[in-house]
């Protein structure tokens, strides 16, 4: 059992007198997280809003049939809880109501989940989000040494639960959980009937990691107008498959104002999509591969470290460009990203004397580890 960073996190937030939320896409653990965190505890009610018969316990929001459906339990938890109408008054009645009951709700819907808790919980929740097993907790887990060693796996594979403990199998588990689990609320939430539109949006974002994405084009391609593409890119961000990334744009005309780049949640999800497992020396996008997991680790280590920023990338309409910027109190930190060691970079002249005091590192694959973890 691999532990998670965020047992601790959230385990000083119990009794505290609001809901603890977990957030983060299907199948990234957030159940076995819930189970780690109510063991050896007693008194406590599951409910499993997958199963069509825990949902109808809730099917009635008022406080005296809820308080007898929790009885003498001290925790509730609601797995799953964006598949129960009306979820947010529901938890608002138990918090109002019973406030020495300790709520703990997970979904993997955060467009339908946050709209139907935010307003009701306004001040009474905690909020995180769980992502794939992070390098950190990797290496915890074994040594820093070993993980070094897995690199190249992890950007072929990436590190979903389910591909970490079936080594051997990772293809075959990859597989599964994108044609099984990746769009099941974004196809049941917004009634999707062209699932194949999804899919084929999500091969093309997934050849342009690290460039920055146009809606029109994307539209082009898939065969649907700009103004689809962005609601179901916003939906696919909504279930934690894909995160966005927007332009810098402070003090030069020339600054691209309204660009996107978009990564994936896992690089293992991204291969499987384009069906390309092939080892690295084989490949042709490695700088993709690596920019990507550069990205998605480096987001894991701030939510769990709970550090404040601003995320950007810069570019101009000459071509100028940086990978990857944090604001953080005021300063900017400017990223490059190259695989290999021996690639030179320069902070380019026009983010200099436009931003004198900001700092620029590159990070290669020797000295990751201090950005990452």
């Amino acid at each position: 059992m691999i532990a998670r960073i965020l047992k601790n996190n959230i385990e000083q937030k119990l009794s505290k007198g609001k809901a603890v939320i977990i957030l983060g896409a299907r199948q990234t653990g957030k159940t076995t997280l819930l189970k780690k965190i109510v063991d050896k505890k007693e008194n406590f009610l599951w409910i499993n809003a997958d199963n069509i018969e825990d949902r109808e316990l809730f099917g009635n929001p008022s406080a005296v049939r809820l308080k007898a459906i929790i009885g003498k339990n001290k925790i509730v938890v609601v797995d799953e809880a964006q598949r129960i109408q009306d979820i947010g008054i529901k938890l608002k009645l138990i918090t109002d109501e019973m406030p020495y009951i300790q709520l703990l709700v997970s979904g993997s819907s955060a467009f339908e989940l946050s709209n139907k808790i935010n307003e009701p919980l306004t001040g009474r929740k905690f909020e995180y989000q769980l992502f794939p097993i992070s390098f950190s907790e990797l290496a915890n887990h074994t040594d820093l040494f070993s993980e070094i060693k897995m690199l190249k796996h992890r950007l072929i594979y990436g590190s979903y639960p389910d591909v970490i403990n079936n080594q051997g199998d990772e293809k075959e588990t990859l597989q599964q959980l994108v044609s099984s689990y990746l769009y099941k609320d974004i196809l049941e939430w917004n009634k999707i009937k062209k699932s194949d539109k999804i899919i084929k949006l999500l091969q093309a974002i997934a050849f342009q990691i690290g460039h920055q994405v146009s809606y029109h084009e994307l539209g082009q391609i898939v065969g649907l107008n700009s103004e689809t593409i962005e609601s179901y890119i916003n939906l696919l961000e909504q279930s934690f498959v894909i995160f966005t990334l927007n332009s810098f744009s402070r003090n030069l005309r020339k600054e691209l104002k309204k660009s996107h780049k978009i990564y994936f949640y896992d690089n293992g999800i991204r291969n499987a999509l384009i069906s390309n497992f092939n080892l690295v020396e084989l490949r042709n996008d490695t700088g993709a591969l690596w920019e990507n997991y550069l990205m998605s680790e480096r987001l894991k280590y701030i939510s769990y470290n709970k550090i404040y920023c601003n995320r950007y990338f810069w570019r101009t309409h000459d071509q100028q460009e940086i990978d990857y910027i944090e604001e953080r109190d005021g300063k900017l930190f400017a990223f490059e990203f190259k695989w290999n060691k021996n690639k030179k970079a320069r902070l380019p002249k026009a983010f200099i004397q436009a931003y004198p005091e900001s700092e620029f590192k590159i990070i290669n694959n020797e000295n990751y580890i201090d950005f990452i973890n």
